[in-house]
């Protein structure tokens, strides 16, 4: 489990760095759960709002947020989710936080925006805004980007 940054300018700052997601692959065919305290749904705009606790889930991946909106495809299935307020994301292995995040279940991208904090082991990258592809596990953090690395100590 590493973190691998590409195209960091200086010694800490940046405004762009790339990374490498640690963890198996994502399957974006595997079934999309949402758990919460309260549910909205709108079915003139094929959505439901989840409030409280609210927590979508598929595979190993969890989004939890204060909010959850998710969008439904015509046909079944889950086209986009948005969480907003203390959102966090997890793969099993990498943590991320945000104030925002929209996840689109057919790309399976999520952006991250807002107070970005992106946790891979004992290294911490920070920016305003993470993009994730799940499907091979890269992603960037954009703007104001800030990374600490713990070097390894040998025993």
């Amino acid at each position: 489990m590493g973190l691998a940054l590409v195209g960091v300018v200086g010694t800490s700052w940046a405004q762009t760095a790339s990374i490498a997601l640690s963890g198996t692959s994502h399957d974006g065919a595997q079934a999309v759960e949402v758990t919460a305290d309260k549910l909205s749904i709108d079915q003139a705009s094929s959505a439901a709002s989840f409030a409280g606790n609210a927590l979508v889930s598929q595979g190993e991946m969890r989004l939890g947020a204060d909010n959850i909106r998710v969008e439904y495809l015509a046909e079944g299935g889950v086209a986009k989710v948005e969480a907003t307020g203390n959102v966090t994301f997890t793969n099993g292995v990498e943590t991320a936080e945000a104030q925002t995040a929209t996840y689109l279940i057919e790309t399976a991208s999520i952006a991250m925006v807002g107070g970005v904090l992106l946790i891979q082991g004992p290294n911490a990258i920070s920016g305003d805004r993470l993009l994730l592809d799940l499907a091979t596990n890269t992603g960037s953090v954009e703007g104001n980007v800030k990374t600490v690395f713990t070097p390894k100590t040998s025993k």
